[in-house]
C-alpha cells in the first residue's frame, strides 16, 4: 500500500513553451527516411478520402466510356441501315431524275401477277410518269416475261393504248430480251413496234389452267374429303374432290373465251403485219428471227440500238417502279393471309394463266 494521500491531486508534469507535446501546437516535422526532408503529418481519415476520390474518378471515366460506346454503336447502326437502304431499295423515289431529251425505259421482268414480280399498278404508274415527262422522246418497254395473269396483262395493254392515243407524238416500243411469251406478248402486242434478238423466245399465244387431283390417292390411304358447300359447283377445281364433266366443260369454255380475247388483242396490235398460220395461236413459241418472219415482231434490235437509231435519244432514263423491301414484305404478308383465308373458306387458288 502507498503512503500517498489518495485525496491529494495528482501533480501533472510541467511543460515549457515550444516543448513537444504542448497543447495546440504541432510537434516538429519528422525527417523523411529517404530524402531526410520534412514530411507533414496527414489528418486522420485521409486514406478514406483519397480512396473515395479515386473510386468516383473511376466511375466517371466508365460513364464517359459507356456514352462513347453507345454513340459509336448507334452511328455504326445508322451506317449499316443506310447501306442496306441503298442496296435493297428501302429508300425509293417514284420520280425519275431527267436531264434533257431522253429515251424512257419501263421494264417488265418476271411473271405478271397482282402483288407479285410484275404488278400492273406499278407498270402503269411508270408508264404514266414516262409519258408525262417533257424530256421523253420515246418510251421503250423492255420485256423479259414468261407470262402470267391475263388480267394484269390486259390492264397494262389497255393503258398502253390509252397513253398512245393521249400522246400521239411519243412512240411506244417493246424490246424483247430473253423471253416474251403468253401474257408478256399480250403486253408487247400493244406497242407501236416490237424489237427482238434473233435468239429471243416469242409467242405462246394460249391459255392454261393447271392443278392436281388427289382423289384416288386419298382413297388408297383411307382419307375422306369432307367438303361442305352451298351451291353444287362451289367446290369447282378443288384438288381433293372429283371433277365432273360439267365442270370440266365449263372450264374449257372459260379458257376459250380468254384465248379469243388474247387472239383479238394480237390481231388488233399487229394488224396487217401478222402472217397468220394454222398453229400461230396454238400456244407454240418461236425464236426471235422466226417471229419477225411471221409478223409477231418487226425487227432485230436491242434497247440501246432502238434508243440510238430509232428514237434518236441515246440517254436512257429508267422509270420502272421497283417495290422496296418493306413493300415486298407487306405484300407477302398480305398474300399469305389471303391464302390462309382461301383455304379456310375452300376457295381454290387456281386461276387461268396466259402462258
Amino acid at each position: 500500500m502507498s503512503d500517498q494521500d489518495p485525496t491529494r491531486s495528482r501533480v501533472e508534469p510541467s511543460w515549457q513553451p515550444g516543448q513537444p507535446g504542448q497543447p495546440g501546437q504541432p510537434g516538429p516535422a519528422q525527417p523523411d527516411p529517404v530524402g531526410q526532408s520534412p514530411r507533414a503529418v496527414q489528418p486522420p481519415g485521409w486514406e478514406r478520402g483519397v480512396l473515395e476520390r479515386l473510386v468516383m474518378a473511376t466511375v466517371e471515366e466508365q460513364r464517359r466510356a459507356r456514352r462513347w460506346r453507345i454513340f459509336f454503336r448507334f452511328a455504326g447502326l445508322g451506317v449499316v441501315l443506310l447501306v442496306l437502304a441503298s442496296t435493297f431499295g428501302w429508300i425509293h423515289s417514284p420520280e425519275a431524275v431527267t436531264t434533257g431529251r431522253h429515251t424512257a425505259v419501263v421494264e417488265i421482268q418476271g411473271v405478271l401477277d397482282a402483288g407479285g414480280e410484275v404488278d400492273a399498278d406499278a407498270v402503269i404508274d411508270a408508264l404514266r410518269l414516262a409519258f408525262k415527262d417533257t424530256g421523253t422522246a420515246g418510251v421503250v418497254m423492255r420485256i423479259n416475261s414468261p407470262g402470267g395473269s391475263p388480267v394484269q396483262a390486259g390492264l397494262i395493254s389497255d393503258e398502253m393504248r390509252r397513253l398512245r392515243a393521249q400522246h400521239p407524238n411519243t412512240p411506244l416500243y417493246a424490246v424483247i430480251e430473253e423471253i416474251c411469251a403468253s401474257g408478256g406478248y399480250y403486253v408487247a402486242a400493244a406497242a407501236d413496234r416490237i424489237y427482238v434478238d434473233k435468239a429471243s423466245l416469242v409467242g405462246s399465244i394460249g391459255v392454261l389452267m393447271d392443278g392436281f387431283g388427289f382423289t384416288e390417292a386419298m382413297g388408297k390411304v383411307g382419307v375422306e374429303r369432307r367438303l361442305l358447300t352451298a351451291g353444287e359447283n362451289k367446290g369447282f377445281l378443288d384438288p381433293f374432290s372429283p371433277l365432273s364433266e360439267v365442270q370440266r366443260e365449263h372450264a374449257r369454255k372459260m379458257l376459250g373465251t380468254i384465248h379469243a380475247q388474247f387472239i383479238e388483242t394480237v390481231r388488233k396490235g399487229r394488224g396487217d403485219r401478222l402472217k397468220e398460220t394454222p398453229d400461230m395461236f396454238s400456244g407454240l413459241i418461236w425464236t426471235g428471227a422466226s417471229s419477225v418472219e411471221l409478223g409477231l415482231a418487226d425487227e432485230i434490235g436491242s434497247l440501246r440500238s432502238v434508243a440510238r437509231d430509232v428514237i434518236k435519244a441515246e440517254e436512257l432514263v429508267d422509270f420502272t417502279r421497283r417495290a422496296n423491301l418493306a413493300e415486298r414484305l407487306a405484300k407477302r404478308v398480305g398474300m399469305s393471309a389471303g391464302q390462309v383465308l382461301a383455304r379456310q373458306f375452300g376457295v381454290s387458288g387456281e386461276a387461268p394463266r396466259v402462258r
